[in-house]
């Protein structure tokens, strides 16, 4: 049997002074602190084509793009989460930084989300997480994508601040708005293995 470690809940001031401290990542939802799960290697490997393709198009533009360590202020003092890869272009992120006005770890204002969904994390993924990553006013597109099958998809923010449903096979283009660029869903999948479905004889 695995122990299941005790509740740990902090302020948001000490959460942000204590976390880089730990070997293991931790969200912070309300005042409680949350362990990451760790992720397959298939999981790994989506991430980290997905980072590699968006940040070799947005190479000479003024996007920035992070990966797994990188955590997203949703609500100042209340909840801090890690995508799997986010994207911004709001200078403020980049100007506070600089500065060192803001924690080097953060990002405020982001355009685009990537969450590579597992079977621990996609209910929040697609629940509270969403929900709480639609309160951004910077967030344009918010992507799913699948590990297990090819799938992806995309939740975009219209001009009327609805959020509209499209969804992409792996045989086709994905047009991220948000950043102008379009990328090959099978780049996504490069060396990732799909489970197999048992057929009966």
């Amino acid at each position: 049997m695995v122990a299941v470690p005790a509740r740990i809940l902090m302020s948001a001031e000490k959460y942000l002074i204590w976390e880089p401290t730990q070997e293991q990542r931790y969200e912070y939802w309300d005042g409680e602190v949350v362990a990451m799960s760790g992720g397959t290697r298939s999981h790994n490997r989506v991430c980290g084509n997905f980072f590699r393709v968006l940040d070799d198009a947005l190479l000479d533009r003024i996007f920035e793009v992070y990966i797994v360590d990188v955590k997203v202020q949703v609500e100042s003092k209340q909840k801090y989460f890690y995508p799997d890869v986010v994207v911004t272009c709001d200078e403020r992120d980049s100007f506070a930084c600089a500065k060192g006005d803001r924690n080097p770890q953060l990002i405020q204002f982001p355009c685009l989300i990537v969450e590579v969904l597992s079977p621990s994390t996609e209910a929040a993924d697609r629940g509270k997480k969403f929900a709480k990553y639609r309160q951004s006013s910077t967030l344009k597109e918010y992507i799913l994508v699948q590990v297990a099958q090819p799938g992806v998809e995309v939740f975009r923010r219209n001009e009327q601040g609805k959020w509209v449903l499209s969804e992409y096979n792996l045989d086709e283009l994905l047009p991220l708005e948000s950043v102008n660029v379009e990328i090959a869903i099978a780049d996504l999948y490069r060396q990732v293995q799909f489970e197999t479905e048992e057929t009966e004889d």
